[in-house]
């Protein structure tokens, strides 16, 4: 049995989204019956889809799906979690790595669900500040963890491709609750995620 992979979109909204992108292939100055761009608004009605589907998902409930009780109490860190968004004020990506990190109370998260809760708020139209809020809140209010540090390292096209056009330059913000909020737990955290431990 072959490999298949299958998409779903709703079959109206992909519609509606066909004929404004082959508006504006058209406002721009281009032709969207020539070859090269016949499937085009099709592609980007789905792209749009998929690049936004975090308004139909819950992080909650993803977290709340593997929830379990351990007495562990030392911090969790999952870091150099690759995540992609759409700048809200261009519709240009942004792109780069998310370090999260948990200190228990009682309740621990299966470690693939940070990264799930990550793309959550990614796929949205985001902010970065908003963004690690998002992420930072979502897990302290589910788990009701000891604290919680969020850091995102970003690369913004909004400044690379237009605007100020600086190549090189790197987002940085961080919030944390808790624990966190104790300089020497705020720094063990981040000079782990600094340290190349493997």
């Amino acid at each position: 049995m072959s490999y298949k992979k299958e998409e779903t979109y709703d079959g109206k909204t992909t519609g509606s989204l066909i004929n404004k992108f082959e508006t504006i292939i058209t406002e721009i100055g281009e032709d969207p019956a020539r070859e090269g761009l016949i499937k085009t608004p099709e592609r980007a009605a789905k792209a749009m889809q998929f690049l936004t589907q975090g308004y139909d998902l819950n992080a909650e409930d993803i977290l709340r799906s593997a929830m379990f009780k351990e007495d562990y109490s030392e911090m969790v860190i999952v870091k150099d979690i690759e995540l992609y968004s759409l700048c809200e004020h261009h519709l240009l990506p942004f792109f780069g790595k998310a370090h999260v990190a948990y200190i228990p109370n009682g309740y621990i998260v299966g470690l693939s669900k940070i990264p799930r809760i990550i793309d959550v708020f990614a796929r949205r139209l985001q902010v970065q500040e908003r963004l690690t809020d998002q992420i930072l809140h979502s897990l302290q209010d589910t788990l009701n963890p000891l604290g919680v540090a969020v850091v995102i390292e970003a690369k913004h096209l909004c400044m690379m491709m237009r605007g100020v056009q600086k190549q090189n330059s790197v987002t940085t913000t961080s919030a944390f609750t808790g624990e966190f909020q104790k300089v020497e737990t705020r720094n063990e955290f981040l000079n782990l995620i600094s340290t190349k431990l493997h």
